[in-house]
This record gives C-alpha cells, structure tokens and sequence, in this order.
C-alpha cells in the first residue's frame, strides 16, 4: 500500500482544548519516530473556547461572558535514520498554555496568561524486528502574568509577573510492532519539571515584592495503540495520566496577604481516545475519533473553571508524492463546575482545526 493510515497521521491533531488537562495543550507526535525512512512535518491548530457561567445572586447575577481566549498553536518535528538500527529526532512545540480573561460582572478584570515552549530531542533503537525502545531530552521554557481585580482581593488589584524561566526534563519509551497487520503498542513516559520563576509581585498602590516563585509541571505516562482490524481498516486509541495534582500557583507576596494559592489543580487527569481510521484508496484515508476526560468533582479555579470533557473528531489525510496532507476539525462538549464563590460554569464547548504536512525523504 502506497498510503496507509496510521493512528500517528490522526494523532498529528494532538491539540488539547478548552483548558482540558489543567493547561495541557500539545503533546509531542512521538509517532513520527516510526516513519518509515527520514521525515520531516510541521503541524498547526487554532482553537476557540466558549467558557462562561453565571454569577449567584450575592455576587450581583449575570452571566461571567467567554473567559478563554482563542489561541493558535504550532509544531514541528523531523527524523533522521542514523543506521538501520537508530533513529534521531527533534521536536518543538507549544506544550502547555492558558488565556484567561473575564470581562463582564464581579470577574472583570481577571486576566492570566501562561506562554510555553518545548524542544526535545529524542532517540530510538530498533533492539529487535518487534522491538524497539527511545529516550532523550526535553527543555521547556514558560512564562506567566496574573491580574487581579480589586473585587476579588477585597483590597486593591493584584498583579504578577514572572522572568522566562528555562528547565531540562526526559523522555523514556518502548514500543512492540507487528507490521503485517499494522499493531503497535507504545508507553511513553515524560518527567516532570520545576519552574523557579523570579517573579515581580505588586498590590497596586500598597507594596510589591520581588521572589522566586516555584511551579512544577506534571510527569505523564502515555499508553499508544493501533491495529489493523480489517483490510484498510484500522483501530487506533490511547490512555494518558498527567499528575496534574502537584500544579499550583503561590506567589509569596499573594500567599502571604491572603494565606491562599492563586490557583491550583486538585486531581491528576487521566484522558481516554478511541478512534477509527479507512483508507479509501492508495491517496486518501479518513478517521473519526472520541476524547474524554472523566470529571474529578469538587471545586474549580477561576482560570479553568471547567471538570472533564468529551470531545468529537473527524479528519483525513491526502497523500502528494511523498508530501501527506493531514488536516481535522474537533468538537469537544466541556463539563460543568463551580467555583469556590458559587459561580457556575455550565453548557460550555470548544472547537478546533488543525493541518499538518508531512514530508518523507
């Protein structure tokens, strides 16, 4: 077969919607480590969050308007085959993110922003015809802003601001193929990270401090499948678990006015995707696929005030030569929450499309 779908060509659209993930939003595609021959591919995405909810009645009632922003988000990877046994190859994308900004109600004037970006660099070893195994690097670099509104300090706006700050991580895999009838299961692990973010604080008008703040990124674990089910079918899915748990935000200067985080997540996340995948002829091939988040309960921050979701895909991918054009659009229905000051947030959805070009060469 000339073009065969493979659960990486729909795996490509890896983007993470609606804040689902604590701010999880692109992973690395792994799944180009086993290209056939060198490849190359960048891949894009742009999303649209429609989160709001509705103020309680002591809060002065009213709804909260859309607090996430739009965002776009971008990636590339290439691989490069050293010998029959090693392959080589780097990634860079945009691995975590948020746009928070509420403009209407009690909330206006609650803003954050966190900006990331990811290069790893990755090798993979061919041990045997089935077997293969893979690690390297990864550097994240973040940086995050916070404003506060006089109304939710009960005192006077509240600003932050941290430095760039760079950290070094590691990724570890392995994987089991049988090529003739297109399974491959792989387990990713990905370490996690601390941020020591200097950090520029201020209650406007009344004292500023300058601190190190420390964030710790979660470590994950990925478990990637995909099999041939039937002549040009094939079934393809995964399991993740991000320690999404050890994350929260305590600026001093904040933490020690107030004796609270900003904000933080409560539970790990676990995320499930199934999908199916046909190839129509030697250039076409289609695929549809489910993502859901199970709801953890309890209470919601005021920058992801969302619990779960369940999101619903469909793309395809076209073949040129040796260039793979694969693009998607997904759907994701986001669950309901409430804050700690009886905000609900209910009836929220997201949607994106992405596109990605593959080169093999």
């Amino acid at each position: 077969m000339r073009n065969t779908l493979t659960a990486g060509a729909a795996l490509l659209l890896t983007t993470t919607i609606a804040n689902a993930g604590g701010i999880d939003r692109t992973g690395n595609a792994y799944s180009v480590l086993f290209e056939d021959g060198n490849h190359a591919q960048l891949s894009f995405s742009s999303v649209s969050p429609d989160v709001s909810g509705d103020y309680p009645a002591v809060l002065g009632g009213g709804s909260t308007d859309n607090m996430a922003e739009s965002y776009l988000s971008f990636g590339a990877a290439v691989k490069y085959g050293v010998t029959d046994q090693i392959d080589l190859a780097l990634f860079i994308n945009q691995p975590f993110g948020a746009d928070a900004n509420y403009t209407s109600g009690v909330y206006s004037g609650l803003a954050a922003e966190w900006n990331s970006t990811q290069v790893a660099a990755v090798a993979k070893y061919q041990a045997t015809d089935a077997v293969s195994i893979y690690g390297g690097a990864r550097v994240i670099q973040s940086e995050a802003t916070i404003d506060i509104p006089a109304t939710l300090t009960m005192a006077v706006p509240y600003t932050a601001e941290t430095e760039t700050n760079t950290q070094v991580g590691y990724v570890l895999g392995a994987a089991y193929e049988m090529p003739e009838i297109a399974l491959r299961v792989s387990l990713t692990y990905e370490s996690g990270v601390t941020h020591d973010f200097e950090t520029s604080e201020a209650f406007v008008g009344v004292s500023t401090l300058d601190s190190t703040t420390d964030i710790e990124l979660p470590q994950s674990v990925a478990l990637d499948f995909q099999t041939g089910v039937a002549v040009d079918t094939l079934v393809f899915g995964s399991i993740r678990w991000a320690e999404w748990s050890v994350w929260e935000v305590r600026p001093a200067l904040y933490e020690g006015a107030t004796g609270d985080r900003v904000t933080g997540i409560d539970d790990d996340v676990f995320t499930y995707q199934l999908g199916v995948g046909r190839r129509i002829n030697d250039d076409l091939s289609v695929f549809g696929r489910v993502t859901f988040e199970d709801a953890t309960g309890g209470e919601a921050s005021r920058l992801a005030p969302t619990d779960g979701s369940t999101s619903y895909g469909i793309g395809g991918s076209y073949t040129v030569n040796d260039v793979k054009f694969t693009g998607g659009i997904e759907y994701a229905v986001v669950g309901d929450a409430t804050d700690g000051s009886g905000v609900e947030f209910a009836d929220n959805s997201a949607i994106a499309v992405g596109l990605s070009i593959g080169y093999s060469f």
